[in-house]
C-alpha cells in the first residue's frame, strides 16, 4: 500500500472500511493456515528425528564397512563387484498438503537384496565386500523411506515461513496503515461538519436578526 494518505473523502472513507475489513479476513484465515501447517509440522517433526537418528547410525556401520572392503578388494575391485549398476525406478505422484505442493514416491524396487540376486557368486567376493554391499543397501531404504516425510518437512517449513511474513505484513503494516488513514479521515470529516454546523449557526442567527 502506498504511504500517500488519500484524499479525505466519504467515498475513500467507506473505500478503507471495506478494505480494512478484507485485511482482518485475510489475516484470520492466514493465521488459521499458520496454526494447521505447525501443527502439521509437529505431527512430522518425532518420525522424522527418529529416521534421521537410524540414518546417522546406519552411515556410521556402512563408511566404515566400506573402508575394510576397499582394503580389502581395491577401487577396482569394487568396481568390478559392483557392474552392471542397478537400474532403479521409482512411481510417483504429485499432490498438495495445506496448499503446498510436493512430489510423492508412490513404489519403489527393494533395496536389499540376497547374494544371489546381487549376481555376485561368493567366492568371487569377501566377506568385507558382502558386509559394505548390506550395509550400503540398508542405508539407501532407509534414506527412500524418509524421502517422502523429508520433502513434506522442507516444503511445510517453507510455506509456515511465507505465511508468517504475510500475517507481520498484514498485522504490522498493512493494517495499522489503512487504521491511520482512516483516523486522518475521521478527523478531517469530523472537523469538516463543525465547521459547516458553525457556517450554518451564523448564517441562521443573521437571517433571524
Amino acid at each position: 500500500m502506498s504511504d500517500r494518505r488519500p484524499a479525505p473523502t466519504r467515498q475513500n472513507l467507506l473505500a478503507l472500511q471495506r478494505r480494512l475489513e478484507r485485511v482482518g479476513k485475510g489475516t484470520t484465515l492466514l493465521r488459521r493456515k499458520r496454526e494447521a501447517l505447525v501443527a502439521e509440522l509437529f505431527r512430522l517433526a518425532r518420525p522424522a528425528a527418529s529416521a534421521r537418528v537410524s540414518i546417522v547410525d546406519q552411515a556410521a556401520t556402512a563408511y566404515p564397512a566400506l573402508l575394510a572392503a576397499l582394503a580389502r578388494e581395491g577401487v577396482d575391485g569394487l568396481r568390478a563387484l559392483g557392474w552392471p549398476s542397478r537400474d532403479l525406478r521409482v512411481r510417483m505422484r504429485s499432490g498438495q498438503v495445506w496448499g503446498v505442493a510436493l512430489a510423492e514416491i508412490l513404489e519403489r524396487p527393494p533395496m536389499r537384496r540376497t547374494p544371489h540376486a546381487r549376481g555376485v557368486p561368493p567366492a568371487s567376493a569377501s566377506g568385507a565386500a558382502a558386509v559394505a554391499t548390506a550395509a550400503f543397501e540398508e542405508l539407501a531404504e532407509l534414506l527412500l523411506n524418509a524421502a517422502n516425510r523429508e520433502a513434506l518437512l522442507r516444503r511445510l517449513g517453507e510455506a509456515l515461513n511465507r505465511t508468517s511474513r504475510q500475517v507481520n505484513t498484514l498485522e504490522r503494516r498493512l493494517e495499522p496503515a489503512l487504521r491511520a488513514h482512516l483516523t486522518a479521515i475521521h478527523h478531517t470529516l469530523d472537523e469538516r461538519e463543525r465547521e459547516e454546523h458553525l457556517r450554518l449557526g451564523r448564517l441562521l442567527r443573521a437571517r433571524q436578526r
